[in-house]
């Protein structure tokens, strides 16, 4: 059996290699709106296996949820049936119980969809609790040099 690729990084950044599969399409076969926030969350599930800090582990070892606390999302390009496809992941700011992420799908040089995201680190008791220093390290590896220092982040366009 072979086992499903959690993709790769690159430049500096995470990326994964989709493909559109029908499901993924609205009537007139392009990418439904809303299974976009499916692709970036493959990205960024994806972006943390990659770095050994999968989900179930840091639940069960140090009791961490991921929650999404914002996201902003500019739709660019539509995505079609049987399109390859990429979601690249990177981090921003480092925060002590969050990070802004920032992801990008391409088609080849060609940015479709673009999103900045606050995602929060919640302990079993619905309150945040620090990035775990091992967490803090891993993502050091997709980090932006120079990362925005705000809630409200701006991506330049690419």
């Amino acid at each position: 059996m072979t086992t499903p690729t959690s993709g790769h990084i690159a430049d500096g950044a995470h990326v994964l290699p989709l493909r559109v599969y029908y499901e993924d399409t609205d009537a007139a076969g392009i990418v439904y709106y809303a299974n976009w926030l499916r692709f970036l969350e493959r990205g960024r599930t994806e972006l943390l296996r990659t770095l050994g800090q999968e989900h179930r582990a840091l639940q069960e070892s140090r009791g961490v949820n991921w929650v999404v606390r914002r996201c902003a999302i500019d739709y660019l390009k539509p995505a079609r049936l049987d399109e390859a496809i990429e979601i690249v992941t990177s981090c921003g700011e480092l925060r002590g119980a969050s990070l802004d992420m920032i992801q990008q799908a391409r088609r080849g040089e060609e940015t479709l969809v673009r999103a900045e995201l606050v995602v929060a680190c919640m302990g079993t008791g619905g309150r945040p609790v620090r990035l775990p220093p091992l967490v803090r390290t891993a993502l050091a590896r997709v980090a932006a040099n120079d990362p925005p220092r705000s809630r409200h982040i701006r991506i330049q366009p690419s």
